[in-house]
C-alpha cells in the first residue's frame, strides 16, 4: 500500500534531516508486555524512529489504560493504547469511573498514528491436567489479564463464549495477575487456565511446552460463524488470528490448526504533539514496515492494508498528513475535527 510512497518519502527524509542525528528530539513511549507485539511495535519503531531524528525512550511493564490516561493529560509523549481503553475513557466507565469526567474531557485529547494486531490469546493448559475443552473448565481457576486494564472484559467474553455462557465468580474463579507474572505463576499450579496474550510463536511460549506437554483451546467452530462471536469482536475492538499446526513443539493437539481472538492496539499521543513529529514517526514505521517483519517473524502478523485495524480514535493531524500524501484513503470518523 505504502511502497509508491517510499522513493518520494526517502529523499524527503534525507532533505530534512541533514544532521538530524546529532540533534535528534527526546520523546517518551510506553508498552506492555517486552516478548509481546505491545512492547515489540515500540521498541522496533524507536529503531526507526531515530532515522528521521526522533530519540523514543520505550518503558515497558506498563498498564495501558492508565499509559493512555497520561496520553491523554499530557504527561506522556505516546503509548501503546487498547482501542477499549480509548473508549472507556470517552464514556468515563470502567476503569475510570471514578474519575468519569475528568477521563472524559481527557479524552478529547487523544490522536491515533496507527493501528496493529496485539497480543493472540492463546488459552493454555496443562496436558494432564484433565482439561480438553472449555466444557472441562466449570469450577477451575483461569487467568483473565492484568487487575487493571481492557484485558480483563476481553478474556471473560471469550470465555463465556466459548463455554456456552461461564461467568467469572460463578462458573469459575477469574484470576489476575500482572503480565510479567502470568507465566510463571501457572507454571507454579496458581490456575488452570493461563490465557497468554503473546505473538503467535513466541518464545517464551514454546519453552512453556518443552518444560511439561500443554494444550491449546481454540474457539469452537460453531462460535466462530456466529452472529454473537462477531458483536463480541466488534464491541471488544478485537479481530481473529491463526495459531497455525505445528507452532509450538510441546502441544499435544499441534496438528490443529486453531482460531482464537486477537486483540487490536494503537500507537497513540496527544493533540499537542508536534504535526511534524507525529508524521515523521508515523513515516518511520509505515516506511520500514517490510524490514521490521523480515527481521522478527513475530511482526508478520501486520497487514499493511489494514493500517487503521482497531482505531477508534481520530488520527493526529500529522498522521493524516502521511496518509494522504500516501495515498490512502481515510476514513471519515478518523479524520480530527477541523482537518482540511
Amino acid at each position: 500500500m505504502f511502497s509508491r510512497f517510499k522513493s518520494f518519502a526517502a529523499a524527503a527524509a534525507l532533505v530534512a534531516l541533514g544532521g538530524a542525528a546529532a540533534s535528534a528530539q527526546g520523546y517518551s513511549i510506553e508498552g506492555a508486555g517486552s516478548a509481546s507485539l505491545t512492547g515489540i511495535v515500540p521498541q522496533t519503531l524507536a529503531q526507526y524512529a531515530s532515522d528521521e531524528g526522533i530519540d523514543l525512550q520505550v518503558v515497558l511493564g506498563q498498564t495501558l489504560t492508565r499509559s493512555a490516561l497520561r496520553v491523554a493529560a499530557g504527561r506522556l509523549d505516546f503509548a501503546v493504547v487498547p482501542p477499549p481503553a480509548y473508549g472507556a475513557m470517552s464514556r468515563g466507565v470502567g476503569p475510570y469511573a471514578q474519575q468519569a469526567e475528568q477521563a472524559q474531557e481527557l479524552s478529547q485529547n487523544m490522536r491515533a498514528l496507527f493501528g496493529f494486531p496485539g497480543g493472540t490469546f492463546h488459552a493454555i493448559v496443562w496436558a494432564d491436567s484433565g482439561i480438553e475443552s472449555w466444557e472441562d473448565v466449570e469450577g477451575r481457576r483461569i487467568y483473565v489479564g492484568p487487575p487493571a486494564g481492557a484485558a480483563n472484559a476481553q478474556m471473560r467474553g471469550m470465555v463465556r463464549l466459548a463455554t456456552g455462557g461461564y461467568e467469572a465468580g460463578e462458573d469459575y474463579e477469574g484470576m489476575r495477575a500482572p503480565w510479567n507474572a502470568a507465566q510463571q505463576a501457572f507454571q507454579d499450579g496458581q490456575y488452570d487456565v493461563y490465557i497468554a496474550a503473546a505473538a503467535v510463536g513466541q518464545q517464551s511460549l514454546n519453552e512453556l511446552s518443552l518444560l511439561r506437554p500443554i494444550r491449546i483451546l481454540g474457539m469452537p467452530e460453531d462460535v466462530l460463524g456466529s452472529q454473537e462471536y462477531a458483536d463480541f469482536l466488534v464491541d471488544s475492538a478485537l479481530t481473529t488470528a491463526e495459531i497455525p499446526a505445528g507452532t509450538y513443539e510441546g502441544q499435544v493437539n499441534s496438528d490443529e490448526t486453531l482460531h482464537t481472538p486477537v486483540t487490536t492496539m494503537m500507537i497513540a499521543t496527544n493533540a499537542d504533539m508536534s504535526e511534524d513529529v507525529a508524521y515523521r514517526l508515523t513515516r518511520a514505521y509505515w516506511e520500514n514496515i517490510d524490514e521490521m517483519k523480515a527481521n522478527n517473524a513475530l511482526l508478520r502478523t501486520i497487514d499493511e492494508s489494514r493500517p487503521f485495524i482497531g482505531v477508534n480514535a481520530p488520527l493526529h493531524p500529522g498522521s493524516l498528513r502521511y496518509y494522504r500524501e500516501a495515498g490512502v484513503e481515510v476514513p471519515e470518523r478518523l479524520i480530527p475535527e477541523g482537518a482540511e
